[in-house]
């Protein structure tokens, strides 16, 4: 099972260009879609959930035309997207029992079967007969994701799933989105670089519509060894840092701000060398140093 994205591009009527000439292939797993708010992520999550149209551009899962044969897609498309609505008074077998005949499950005994199964992976069991309402944010996320897994989807898309947990809930909410990249393929779109870098196999990072990288997690993190310093400052020597060197990140810790710069020798001033992470691959991508070190290496090679 593949998904396959040719150039896909999306300008809105307000003349903001979402999508730029996209490419990706996606195969079977957990495969992340990492870039800051407004970087176009949430557009392509809807194009691909049949939701929006694209302007131009062509995707296909396997042999399904994903534009233009959308009820074909939407028999093997599980989608929870960033915000989505409950009935806080139902309760939530019911309500999954309801989307289940909507997605088709007609035999009751089958139904029942269904509900039950997806509630226990989901570790709702216990609360099968609370009201929505009372749920917490992480509750209403794994049912979000039991309604997103009726059906057997071979095209599972989650949109910022952990944005607003606690982290308890988003360990259990991460540890249940493992499961699920074994027999489908599972886009998970995020600003949250902890997310990628602890579930998946690949990814991609765009920003303004476009794909600025594309990679496996641990190979973009081997790319930048030797080249990620470190160094902790008061936060009013920051401004002369900037200007004498290319800082990919700042963090205040303890009243003080820990600065990450990239160079590709030793930068002096008190830096020290450390192992690069994925936050460094994202950070050194948007601040385009990334791509032009990859280049290097290519022509070296």
């Amino acid at each position: 099972m593949t998904l396959q994205i040719t150039n896909i591009s999306k300008t809105y009527a307000n003349g903001v260009a979402a999508l730029k000439d996209v490419s990706l292939t996606i195969p079977n797993g957990m495969y992340g879609l990492l870039g800051p708010n407004g970087a176009g992520k949430s557009t392509l999550m809807r194009i691909l959930a049949t939701l929006q149209e694209p302007d131009s551009g062509s995707i296909h899962l396997d042999g399904i035309d994903v534009v233009s044969q959308k009820e074909e897609l939407r028999q093997t498309l599980g989608y929870l997207p960033q915000e989505f609505g409950v009935y806080p008074k139902a309760k939530a077998e019911d309500l999954l029992d309801y989307f289940a005949v909507l997605k088709g499950i007609t035999n009751r005994a089958a139904r029942k079967e269904v509900v039950e199964g997806l509630l226990k992976q989901t570790n709702l069991w216990e609360k099968r007969k609370q009201n929505l309402g009372g749920f917490s944010g992480g509750m209403k996320q794994r049912f979000g994701v039991a309604v997103a897994l009726l059906g057997n989807p071979k095209l599972m898309i989650v949109d910022e799933p952990t944005a607003g947990l606690d982290p308890a809930e988003r360990v259990r909410f991460l540890n249940l989105l493992s499961e699920l990249g074994e027999n489908s393929v599972v886009l998970l779109s995020t600003h949250i670089v902890e997310d990628v870098s602890e579930l998946c196999t690949r990814m991609a990072i765009i920003n303004k519509g476009q794909i600025l990288q594309e990679a496996e997690p641990l190979k973009a993190v081997e790319a930048l060894q030797g080249m990620i310093w470190r160094r902790i400052v008061e936060k009013s020597k920051l401004p002369d840092l900037e200007q004498e060197h290319k800082i990919i990140s700042t963090k205040l810790l303890s009243g003080r701000t820990v600065v990450h710069v990239y160079s590709e020798e030793d930068p002096g001033s008190g830096f020290e060398l450390v192992a690069p992470d994925l936050e460094d691959v994202y950070f050194t991508t948007m601040a385009g140093f990334y791509q032009k070190q990859v280049m290097q290496q290519e022509v070296q090679l």
